[in-house]
């Protein structure tokens, strides 16, 4: 086991080499960002109108140019001055293949180090300046060392800069000390740039997963509180019902013995009994639903019914509408509780589609059969020149919610969707044996 130690790790040594020289070799920088954003203290300048890469592609172009001409020059007058018989379009082909790298520097980074790498070995190796590399080549290498820092990971990274210092020593090993530093500084602060952006690109999703999460919170909580809203309103609506019934139970249980004058004492007794029982529910009712009642006694009128449907129909085709109205079945059957539900589903099917839809063509179609009401509302697409109101797009506000939790506590159910003539339908089915 003490003998596989050291090999281990020198195999993890080995590896920490080899990983970023092969990766210099094969690896590749990730892609340009298609909206690559200008500087932040840019951005607020006449600048902006244009895209920030065409621009970072112009200046690479202009420095690219200015490097061919000026390695050209530089090559041409070395060579004369030191007698070497090179001809021009050699010259010309090595100051081109040094300058190219720049003009590929935005788009591919990593090619443009390859290719810069070849064209700085061949042109040092030849041995036409007194110096080893030419001095527009190094200019070329420490911009685009730093682009590939900053495009690529840490492995291609690393291997960028051990292939870029083995090729300075093989070229010239007095000076390969000195030109290894314009290798690791640009490679350094690319390195360095790329964990401030990669950190700031972090917390900049973390910020805006923070604010999905919000918004979902706020949704979930409007949700719920139109829900506690529709279910404190119907318990309000509901208690008037009970309480009007209760109350007559009570009334009618006092007066019974003074409209026949022989009642058995059971008998009085019993419906003395009723009306307390009746009372005692009232005041217990009352006790625990009082609170959800409101303290101006606003909502203490009658809460209307299907005997209102044509002043509702009334309403809507005052707003513009065209109602068409069916109704099959006998309405003066359907419990009170039952067609105050129908209503309110009613007033806010009609409401949504004064809002959403004006001028529409409306089919509203009540069926009262087996012991279920059947509740429709169907709405052709808006009038030709109008459109929804602005103070309510769809999807914001809580008519479906309120419509859904009413039929619920009936054990009923609404359904709410588009159509394909471009409208919307809306239909209820309201039990009538659950409320009885």
């Amino acid at each position: 086991m003490d003998d596989d130690a050291p090999r281990q790790g020198l195999a993890q040594t080995l590896g920490l080499v080899l990983r970023p020289l092969v990766s210099g070799l094969v690896g590749s920088a990730e892609p340009l960002p298609a909206d690559r954003p200008w500087p932040p203290r840019l951005r607020d300048t006449r600048l902006r109108r244009i895209p920030f890469s065409v621009v970072m592609q112009v200046i690479d172009l202009i420095i690219a140019v200015s490097i061919g001409f000026g390695t050209y020059s530089l090559l041409a007058t070395e060579t004369a001055k030191r007698g070497l018989q090179v001809s021009s379009g050699e010259l010309g082909i090595a100051a081109f293949l040094l300058a190219l790298p720049m003009a590929l520097r935005e788009r591919h980074p990593v090619a443009a180090w390859r290719l810069l790498c070849a064209a700085m070995f061949y042109t040092g190796m030849q041995h036409w300046l007194n110096v080893p590399f030419p001095p527009g080549g190094s200019v070329a290498g420490v911009l685009v060392l730093y682009t590939v820092a900053v495009r690529s990971p840490l492995n291609l990274t690393v291997g960028a800069g051990l292939w870029s210092v083995l090729g300075v020593l093989l070229v010239d090993r007095r000076t390969g000390g000195g030109a290894a530093v314009f290798v690791v500084v640009p490679l350094l602060v690319g390195a360095f740039v790329r964990l401030r952006q990669k950190t700031r690109d972090e917390l900049a999703e973390r910020e805006r997963a923070a604010a999905r999460e919000l918004a979902e919170q706020r949704k979930r909580h409007r949700e719920a509180e139109a829900v506690l809203k529709e279910r404190q309103r119907i318990a309000r609506e509901l208690h008037d019902v009970v309480a009007h019934h209760m109350s007559m139970i009570a009334i009618q249980a006092e007066a019974a013995p003074y409209t026949v004058p022989e009642v058995p004492d059971k008998i009085r007794q019993e419906l003395k009994e009723i009306r307390a029982t009746a009372l005692d529910a009232l005041t217990e009712m009352r006790r625990i639903l009082g609170v959800l009642r409101s303290e101006d006694g606003a909502e203490t009128a009658p809460q209307p019914g299907l005997d209102r449907l044509d002043a509702l129909v009334w309403a809507a085709r005052g707003a513009g509408l065209t109602v068409n109205t069916s109704v099959i079945g006998d309405l003066s059957a359907v419990p009170q509780g039952v067609a105050l539900s129908a209503y309110r589903i009613l007033q806010e099917a009609l409401s949504n589609v004064m809002r959403h839809a004006p001028g529409a063509v409306v089919d509203v179609e009540l069926i009262q059969r087996e012991g279920i009401l059947l509740l429709s509302v169907i709405n052709g697409p808006p009038a030709e020149g109008r459109r929804a109101s602005p103070l309510s797009p769809p999807g914001e506000g809580h008519g479906l919610v309120g419509m859904r939790e009413r039929a619920a506590m009936l054990g009923g159910g609404v359904t709410a969707k588009p159509t394909p003539e471009g409208g919307f339908a809306v239909t209820a089915t309201l039990p009538l044996r659950s409320a009885a």
